[in-house]
Formats: C-alpha cells, structure tokens, sequence
C-alpha cells in the first residue's frame, strides 16, 4: 500500500517518526474481520458452541469476536439465518458506547449498511424503537435487508436528511448515534476509495459536514439523554475539533466518560482549546487495537426541549384483510404476532407496526415494523422478514423442516431450488439448526422454494 505523503507527514507530526512507522506497519498488514452474535436469536456461548469457525474475543464486547479462519462466513447457511453479522472489530465498539437499554428509543442517523444498527437493536432487546435512517436509497437497501435478516420488529427504516428528522422529532430521543460521514482514515487498508480519495481539501469537506450535522443531531436528544459521534478516521479536524467546537456552541451538552476496556484516549492538544475533557473520548488505532481506526465520543444533554411522542397515524386493517392474516396464523405461534401490535396495509402488504412509532410528517418511511406478508385475493402468502423474525423455540412450534449442514437440500434451497420431503401440506418453515432460513410451500413431497429471488445463492 502507498500511502498518501501529506497523510504520512500529518500523522508523523501528530504521533512522533516512531509512533507514526508503527502505524504505517500496521496498515501494511491485512485487516481483521469480525462476527457479532444475534443475541436476538442466541447467546454468544450457544454460538461459540456451533460456531464452524475459530474465534477469538475481543475487549470491548461480549457478543463479537475476531475471526481467526479465513472461512467465507458471509456465505453460510448460519450467516443466511441471521445469526451472525459480519463487522469490523473496532466498529462494534460504538454501539457499545451509546449503551442502549431496553425500552429506548434510539435513532442511528447514518445506519448503511446496518452494522451499528443490528447491534443497538440487539443492546436494547428488540424493545422501545430503533429509527435506522439513511439519506442514500440504494445503501438504505442494504440497510433493510440486514435488519430483515437480524429479525428486528421494533424498528423503522427512513430515509431523510438528518435536519427533517431534527425538525420534525425535536427533543425526542433517548439515544442518538451519529456514524458520520468521514475522509475514512482509518479504512486505507479495506477501502481503496478512501485510499486514492483522500485530501487535505477532503478532510476540511468533511469537518465542515461534520459540524452541521452534528448541530442537527443534538437536536434529537431529550434532556439527560446521550448523543454518540463516530468516525473511521485518525484526523482530529474530523474528531477532537469537531467536539471541541460542538461543546462551545452547546452548552447543554458534557463529554461523558467511556467505559469500555481496551480503547485509547482522545488527545486535547489536537484541539484548538486543548480542553483536558476531551480525553474522555475514545480512539482504537490498527498499531494498537485489533480493527481498522475508529474516534468515539460520548455526549450527555442536560437541557432543553422535550418532546411528547405524539403516535403515527396509520390505516387500520379492513376486516377482510384481518381475516386472512388470522386464518394463516390461527392456531400457531404466529397468532401472538397480531396482538398488541398496530397492523396496517400498503400496496397489498401487511405490516405489524410498534405502537411507539412517533408521528413522522415529512419523513419518509421505507419500512416500519415487521413485514407479515402478502395479501393476495383470498389468500395470504408470509414474507420473507416474518420467517426471520421467528426464534428458533417459535419455529419449532410451526410446521417447519429442519435441515443438517450436510444435507444437500440445504443448500438447494438457498439456491431457490425445489426440494423434497414428506409431510403436511402448506407452509413451512426452512431451518438449520433450529433457526428459519425462510419459507417452502409443500404439496405431495414437493417444496416450493419461497426464498425472495434477491438472496438466492448464484
């Protein structure tokens, strides 16, 4: 890898010719790959126990690990049921620095690709609400479909400028994560745009980005709530600056301490007011933590204003289309899914709305809630999203067929082949190991592949 020269001379000036070369040597290297545990569907020790691949632990979470083996995890039929998300180490250390607890409501303002996401939605227990917004269309794609795959209910999916959303949910939040969009330092080795694209000019871009859009951000939050700022890059212009210009300009606002093992301090003197307080933020450097470069600060509001949830206003389900879902799901574990939940219909599709969605004017919503399925004439026909949602306990209790690592059906199906087993006609589950994969429609031994032709194995 040729590094930039104005980037080499910055960074020598910065960390000292010594710190600096062990920096260089270690963006040399091939970077690490890592795996978080779904611990909506599983345990960590319950995966450990499965896992077909050699994992190491690290610091700064109980649910991720390192991975040891150069394995395709990203094609695996475990992958393909949710129970891993593929993660740069030093990523999955902001999640766990916003700390989100059950019953939250929690906003990741820039989410593709749904890595930081995933994990804020495992940290709060599937619970309260999780916004996922992301203001570019086709990475919003990505988005939904890992969020489907993780089998996350009590979320939405928007995508809007970050300054609607402050406009239009002021005060609301109890945590706000800002991912921001950054000159990706810290991902030369993983990202070869990053690499041919940075600038000096580049990075002033982006502080100046940063600066607005953290204002925006700030917001959100409601007084004694906490706001997140990360970025993947090593350039205080885009870190300690950007911090120390946001706590001059918000005085409602505190750095507040990190607690997480294994991280290194922020430098104050990489700022203009050299605020000793910024040490309390938090750097991972490849030369000294497992990952890629990350910079994390943890900020508390203790005023303002607060704003009262005020509900979405939705369509509630015509009587005919009730039917259907409740005849499909009469009798099964499904049925409890319809309780308690508001259900609605776009375009034909039935959806399991959380009742804490708040009244979204102007924003547009890609995907709110769990997506149950199809409404088609007479009948209904379950999504892809309602299999993934399901633990592995609810999917024994549904008809369901249970397939071995070995079994060749296993991997005809993820390929979107027909498969054969006897058994009772209808729908069923697809699983490995116990965790649904997606859904068949059985007649005689035929199965019916229903995997959406999208995900399908080429």
């Amino acid at each position: 890898m040729q590094l930039p020269p104005g980037f080499e001379t910055k960074m020598e000036t910065l960390l000292g010719n010594k710190e600096a070369g062990k920096l260089f040597e270690a963006l040399a290297q091939e970077p690490r790959s890592g795996l978080r545990v779904n611990t909506l569907k599983l345990n960590a020790n319950e995966f450990r126990a499965m896992s077909p691949f050699e994992l190491s632990d690290l610091a700064w979470t109980k649910e991720g690990f390192l991975l040891e083996s150069e394995a395709r995890a990203g094609k695996h039929p475990y992958h393909e049921a949710g129970l891993y998300y593929l993660q740069e180490p030093s990523a999955m250390a902001v999640a766990e620095v916003l700390n989100p607890q059950a019953g939250d409501l929690v906003v990741d303002l820039a989410a593709a690709p749904g890595g930081k996401s995933t994990h804020l939605s495992s940290l709060m227990q599937d619970s309260g609400l999780l916004i996922s917004n992301e203001v570019n269309r086709k990475r919003a794609a990505a988005l939904l479909e890992n969020l489907e795959r993780w089998g996350s209910q009590q979320s939405a999916i928007t995508s809007s400028d970050i300054s609607v959303l402050a406009k239009a949910w002021e005060g609301l939040f109890d945590k706000v994560l800002l991912d921001a969009p950054c000159s990706g330092e810290g991902m030369f080795r993983k990202s070869d745009d990053a690499l041919s694209m940075w600038s000096e000019t580049t990075v002033t871009t982006c502080a100046l980005r940063q600066d607005d859009l953290l204002q925006d951000a700030a917001k959100l939050v409601k007084p004694e709530g906490h706001l997140a700022y990360s970025t993947c890059t090593f350039a205080p212009e885009e870190n300690e600056m950007v911090i120390d210009k946001f706590l001059s300009s918000q005085p409602a606002f505190e750095l507040e301490p990190i607690s997480l093992s294994g991280l290194s301090p922020a430098e104050p003197t990489w700022s203009e007011s050299r605020n000793p307080e910024l040490s309390l933020c938090r750097r991972l450097w490849p030369q000294r933590q497992i990952g890629e470069g990350h910079f994390i600060a943890l900020l508390k509001k203790h005023d303002g204003p607060e704003r009262k949830r005020k509900p979405l206003e939705y369509k509630p389900v015509e009587k005919r289309s009730l039917d259907l879902w409740q005849d499909f799901a009469r009798g099964t574990v499904l049925e409890p899914l319809g309780q308690n939940k508001q259900l609605t219909v776009f375009d034909k599709r039935l959806f399991a709305l959380p009742d804490t969605l708040p009244e979204a004017k102007g924003i547009h919503i890609l995907r709110a809630g769990l997506f149950l399925g199809w409404l088609e004439k007479n009948r209904f026909e379950p999504a892809h999203a309602l299999a993934l949602s399901l633990t592995k306990a609810q999917a024994s209790q549904f008809n369901h067929l249970d397939l071995e690592l070995e079994d060749p059906r296993l991997e005809a199906y993820l390929k979107g082949e027909q498969i054969y087993a006897k058994g009772e006609k209808g729908w069923l589950l697809i699983c490995v190991a116990g965790y649904p994969l997606g859904w068949g429609k059985r007649s005689g031994e035929n199965i019916n592949n229903a995997r959406p032709k999208g995900l399908r194995w080429l």
